[in-house]
């Protein structure tokens, strides 16, 4: 299919747009979303970016409010109609972390792999780093012009979707980082990198330290009430920097379910895949090598019984799928 930026104009003229982050956006879906926006702009076609959830940490927000865009709920949105042109960025549609929207899904721009047999009109779809890179490589190819303040947004969304340039960095991250990097506003990245933490989320820290088990060389903790995703993300990566933990399962109470953040820093262990096969007929799981996310539903919950128990059960699924990779490896 040819993911050319020119292919996607021609086929979103004419027609009211919207780009859809997935639910919850973190930096680099706001990032993908923003960069997509201001590229369509340049070419004399207006959009909307909207999204499902909140936007929680502050971090986000922070990298939200860099430019002077607005990042509509979704549900604020009623006059979204069914002829509408609907991209769906940083994921793909009947993902679990991608709630429907009205309107018709035509395109698609994404880094992760394929959770569904849907077909775009439109896909611009590659396994790198980071979303933003696929829109920093859009821009660098088109010629638009760009200030200190998108290339700020763009660079901080590539830095957090491969933890700093440390997991699933591909040449096209890299390109973009250098593209970037001369046109950023540092002072503008270092705030941003050094205001991911609020007061509230210690509660969530300290709920996982105090009941974190490692079975071999897979830390897992529970956090027992509602979180945001992109704090148990964050969870899982400090637990996975435990000098004796190579794999992080973090899970957290999700409106009756449970919501799944992993990490992997195992060549052996491939996060997405691991998630995916743990909960399979319970829930919806994937992501990259190195990180992943999933839900267990409610209605799966209830027939595990207490929680005591269902904890029981997925570690001992998470585990025995980690053992059959580690020895196949």
């Amino acid at each position: 299919m040819d993911d050319r930026f020119s292919s996607l104009v021609e086929l979103l003229k004419g027609h009211n747009v919207i780009i859809q982050t997935h639910d919850f956006p973190d930096p680099d879906a706001i990032a993908t979303a923003v960069g997509l926006k201001e590229l369509l702009a340049w070419r004399g076609i207006e959009s909307r970016i909207c999204y499902y959830g909140r936007i929680e940490k502050t971090n986000t927000k922070m990298a939200a409010s860099i430019l002077d865009v607005t990042l509509y709920n979704a549900e604020e949105l009623q006059d979204i109609t069914e002829n509408d042109y609907v991209i769906t960025v940083d994921g793909q549609k009947d993902n679990s972390n991608f709630t429907e929207l009205k309107g018709k899904e035509v395109a698609c721009i994404d880094h992760h792999p394929f959770v569904t047999e849907y077909r775009y009109s439109f896909l611009k779809h590659r396994i790198v780093g980071a979303c933003a890179s696929l829109i920093t490589e859009w821009i660098m190819e088109e010629g638009m012009p760009i200030g200190s303040d998108l290339a700020t947004l763009l660079l901080y969304g590539i830095k957090m979707d491969t933890r700093n340039f440390c997991a699933g960095v591909t040449h096209c991250d890299l390109k973009a980082y250098d593209f970037l990097l001369e046109k950023a506003d540092m002072s503008k990245l270092y705030k941003l990198e050094n205001s991911a933490l609020d007061l509230t989320d210690l509660r969530a820290y300290g709920a996982a330290i105090e009941n974190i088990t490692i079975y071999e060389t897979v830390g897992f903790a529970y956090i027992p009430f509602e979180c945001p995703d992109g704090l148990i993300a964050a969870v899982s990566e400090f637990i996975l920097s435990l000098s004796s933990v190579r794999v992080s399962v973090v899970y957290a109470n999700r409106s009756g379910g449970l919501k799944f953040s992993i990490r992997s820093e195992s060549s052996r262990v491939n996060a997405g895949k691991l998630l995916h096969t743990a909960l399979k007929d319970i829930g919806n799981g994937g992501g990259h090598a190195t990180m992943a996310g999933g839900i267990i539903y409610p209605e799966y919950m209830r027939q595990f019984g207490d929680k005591s128990h269902a904890q029981t059960i997925i570690r001992n699924r998470i585990m025995q799928i980690y053992r059959v990779m580690t020895e196949e490896a």
